[in-house]
């Protein structure tokens, strides 16, 4: 299987995938712990995978999304960006939306998320 075949299940296995340096339980970069503490305050699951040391499959995320850095966040099966894209849409409340829709409802605990901090 090529990465991108690999890529492709990754993403029709799991709702939200988020490609970042290390793993949910052991994030190994600054970016990735963000990403993850974002996510954690919606709700749904979510799936980290680990590209750290894997260049291969790092370069074909970066020719499938024309997004250069890590990590890379894909919401059934789309690619958003990060939480520069995604910060800005959980202000104004489609990243919710996106989120419910992908899920078919709302998760089950809600919390309110405040970027500005």
């Amino acid at each position: 299987m090529d990465y991108k075949d690999e890529i492709a299940t990754e993403l029709a296995a799991n709702t939200i995938v988020v490609y970042g340096k290390g793993t949910k339980s052991a994030p190994r970069c600054g970016f990735t712990l963000e990403t993850i503490e974002f996510f954690n305050h919606f709700g749904y699951p979510f799936e980290v995978i680990d590209v750290l040391e894997n260049m291969p499959k790092r370069e074909a995320l970066a020719a499938m999304t024309d997004w250069p850095t890590l990590p890379k966040v894909f919401i059934k099966g789309k690619f958003y960006g990060d939480t520069d894209i995604l910060g800005p849409m959980a202000e104004s409340g489609e990243l919710q939306s996106t989120l419910a829709e992908a899920f078919g409802g709302p998760a089950e605990r809600k919390e309110t998320i405040d970027l500005r901090q």
